[in-house]
């Protein structure tokens, strides 16, 4: 038998212990498989233990999610729903220090939908509007750059991520309401003093079920904007005005995986058949 096809075959029983767990036992190699008996089958212990390779996976996240704004002065408003958030991911884990197989790294492009929608101040008897819109949901598009934490399981992972995105508002209506007037020039336009170019933090938690080689996530995300929705003097020179959105995100998501999650890789297995050949002709 020539040594490339004792490789292949050492590669086979190899794949196949790796498939159905480690086998061990108190007893001496049993070469002839007829003569195993019950009580020698009895003392076999199966044990299986998870092994998380460092893996890359790409997905898509979609969700709905509830946004507000920081206001400076402080203004009276509503929480905003929208029903439109929706990504592609890239995530890669890999071991820190290369022994701690908890940590990875996940970046992607996601558009949404996201604003502000002001409430009837009672103490005032008015309700507060910019540019004569008491409502306004902007279009956005973001690339976060997010740090992971996992832990897993068989079938399950936990996660928590916290990070960074750059992002650019792509355009804005704004909805007059009952007390509003907004004009047709600004209905859909942004102003020379809006701020379009968007910054801040992103985190959440989330879990996952998985089914190799696919991924189901369910996360919940919160996101806050370093950069305000317009010139801080659009008002006045003399007293600055702020805006930050904010948004709460619940999403769910198919990752599907294009590195082996666990067990052995093909190189692995190839590189310890050889071992296997190589050990057995030298002894």
């Amino acid at each position: 038998m020539n040594m490339k096809r004792l490789i292949y075959i050492a590669a086979g029983l190899l794949i196949f212990i790796n498939a159905n767990g480690q086998v061990k036992t108190d007893e001496m190699m049993v070469l002839d498989v007829d003569s195993i008996t019950d009580t020698q089958l009895d003392t076999i212990d199966i044990k299986k233990k998870l092994v998380v390779n460092d893996y890359t996976m790409i997905g898509i996240q979609y969700g709905a999610g509830l946004s507000q704004v920081m206001w400076n002065p402080t203004q009276k408003q509503d929480m905003l729903f929208s029903p439109v958030n929706v990504g592609f991911t890239i995530t890669t884990y890999q071991k820190m220090f290369g022994y701690m197989p908890f940590f990875g790294f996940q970046a992607g492009i996601f558009y949404a939908k996201e604003g502000y929608q002001f409430e009837y101040n009672e103490d005032k008897d008015y309700i507060y509007t910019i540019e004569g819109a008491e409502k306004a949901v902007l279009d956005v598009i973001e690339v976060p750059l997010l740090f992971q934490f996992h832990y897993d399981m068989w079938n399950f992972k936990i996660m928590a991520q916290v990070g960074c995105y750059g992002g650019y508002r792509l355009g804005i209506e704004r909805f007059p309401g009952k007390t509003g007037n907004v004009s047709e020039e600004l209905r859909y336009s942004f102003k020379d003093t809006d701020r379009r170019m968007d910054y801040g933090i992103k985190g959440g938690v989330g879990f996952a079920l998985v089914f190799e080689p696919v991924e189901i996530h369910f996360q919940a995300m919160y996101k806050h904007s370093l950069a305000t929705l317009y010139e801080p003097d659009h008002y006045s020179q003399y007293y600055y005005r702020y805006a930050y959105p904010q948004n709460i995100i619940v999403s769910v998501g198919t990752h599907f995986h294009i590195t082996k999650r666990s067990g052995k890789t093909k190189a692995e297995i190839k590189k310890l058949a050889k071992d296997m050949v190589y050990n057995k002709d030298n002894q």
